[in-house]
Parts: structure tokens; C-alpha cells; sequence
């Protein structure tokens, strides 16, 4: 029965029942990243925030992937709003926040969320993230744990090597980036090089820190994803309240897919 309801609250999660959700929630998915009567602005820690929020009741923060936006969670929006008020995030220097730094990490967007709660005054949310959003969620959970009661995690890795990744990944991750580094220096071409720099410079989460994680993990992977399922794996066992489920036949844009 345990592993029933993990199976059920994934599967909503994920959008799996979303035919429905925009009807019922009358929201336009199309205009979700780029919607002006639920976006806004915050500046913090330097640079303009950009989120969208949706519906009412206990708040759902979602993060998506490295060089993506809130579009990327344009199935989920609208189940989620039925019932639950949702805080879709661009993470910084990607989407419409705009960041004119030159720098750019995990434990910073982490910083960056946990001082948009703080300015939201919402604490123990529910949160949803896929690949850099899981590691950036990973991070919330670890560094800010008032911020989190529930994390829902698809495509998280601890490192940037093989250990976590496929070796075609790995080597692509650093050949895009390199590619991206011999282009003309200009302001577009600096914002990507420092997103995809992610991808092959980090992160870096020791596993002990995983064990200080007190809220419950939903772990996903899939089967056919470039982050190993031996590495959701591991993730899940380091986690004391952890749930682990591969999908079959799954990539690794599951939430799209």
C-alpha cells in the first residue's frame, strides 16, 4: 500500500493526469514562462528574479532544468494549481532572470530560491525539481531546511563525472561547452557559456550532506537516462526518508516526456 501511494502522488507530480488539468484550471499553457498577469519580479542577491505564481492553498516551488525556464513545467502548472498555490522559478541567468555576473553555481540558485521564500514568507513548501532544479533542490533541502517538506527529485546527480553521468554525456557536456567558449564574447554568449559550464564543472555535494536531509525524497531516474540509475540510486540510499522510482523506458526530460 506504501509503495502504491509513492507510485499515485509521482505519477500526479509528473503530470501524467494533465489532459484535464488546463481545462479544469482554465490556464493557457502556452503562456506559462511568460505569463503577465501571474509573473513578477524580486530583486535579490544581485540580479532580477523572475516567477510565476499559480492557484491557492499549500505552496509547490517548481525548478527546472540547466538552461530551460518555467515553460519547461507547462504540463504541471495547471494540475498543481487546482489545489496548491505554485511558485515556478527562472533560475538565475536562465529564462527572464537576467544576470549580469560572471559567475555562476548551484549553491548560489539555492541562495537565490531560499531568498525568494524569505521574501514570499513561505516556508515548508513542497518542492518539485528536474536535473539542475533537483540539484538546486537538493541544496534548499540540505542548506535550508526550513524551506522544505516534501522534494520531489528527477534527473539529481552529486557530481559532474562518471560517476554520476554517462560517459557520452559527460564528454558531450564538456565539448558543448568548449564550443561555446571559442564563439565571439558577447553578452549572450558569456550568460550560456556560465549556464552550461554546470553541466561539466559541477555539482560537487559530499554524500555525508545527503544524510542531513530530514524532510521525505521522492528520487526518480529513468532507466535510459544520462544520469545513471545507479546514481538516483545512490542518492536515495544517503537519504534517510527517501523513495526511489525508475521509469521504464524514460530519459532524461521526464517531466516533458
Amino acid at each position: 500500500m506504501r509503495n502504491m501511494r509513492v507510485l499515485l502522488l509521482t505519477a500526479i507530480a509528473f503530470g501524467f493526469v494533465f489532459n484535464t488539468a488546463a481545462q479544469v484550471q482554465n490556464i493557457d499553457t502556452l503562456s506559462i514562462g511568460d505569463n503577465a498577469k501571474a509573473g513578477h519580479y524580486i530583486r535579490t542577491r544581485g540580479f532580477q528574479m523572475y516567477y510565476e505564481i499559480y492557484g491557492n492553498g499549500l505552496p509547490v516551488v517548481m525548478l527546472h532544468n540547466n538552461g530551460g525556464s518555467i515553460s519547461n513545467f507547462m504540463y504541471q502548472v495547471p494540475y498543481f494549481a487546482q489545489g496548491f498555490k505554485v511558485i515556478a522559478v527562472d533560475s538565475r541567468a536562465q529564462g527572464k532572470s537576467a544576470d549580469k555576473g560572471d559567475s555562476l553555481s548551484y549553491e548560489m540558485m539555492a541562495d537565490d530560491v531560499n531568498a525568494l521564500l524569505d521574501s514570499l514568507k513561505l516556508y515548508q513548501c513542497f518542492v518539485i525539481g528536474w536535473n539542475d532544479g533537483a540539484i538546486t533542490g537538493l541544496l534548499l533541502a540540505i542548506h535550508h531546511p526550513d524551506k522544505v517538506a516534501k522534494l520531489a527529485l528527477a534527473g539529481a546527480r552529486l557530481s559532474p563525472d562518471t560517476s554520476a553521468m554517462d560517459d557520452v554525456a559527460v564528454t558531450w557536456a564538456m565539448q558543448y561547452y568548449r564550443s561555446i567558449e571559442r564563439l565571439s564574447q558577447t553578452k549572450d554568449t558569456r550568460n550560456k557559456s556560465k549556464v552550461v559550464r554546470l553541466l561539466s564543472y559541477g555539482p560537487h555535494i559530499p554524500a555525508d550532506d545527503l544524510k542531513k536531509i530530514a524532510c521525505p525524497v521522492l528520487v526518480i531516474g529513468g532507466d535510459h537516462d544520462v544520469v545513471l540509475p545507479r546514481h538516483a540510486l545512490l542518492i536515495a540510499s544517503l537519504i534517510p526518508d527517501s523513495y526511489l522510482w525508475i521509469l521504464p523506458g524514460a530519459g532524461n526530460a521526464i517531466p516533458i516526456d
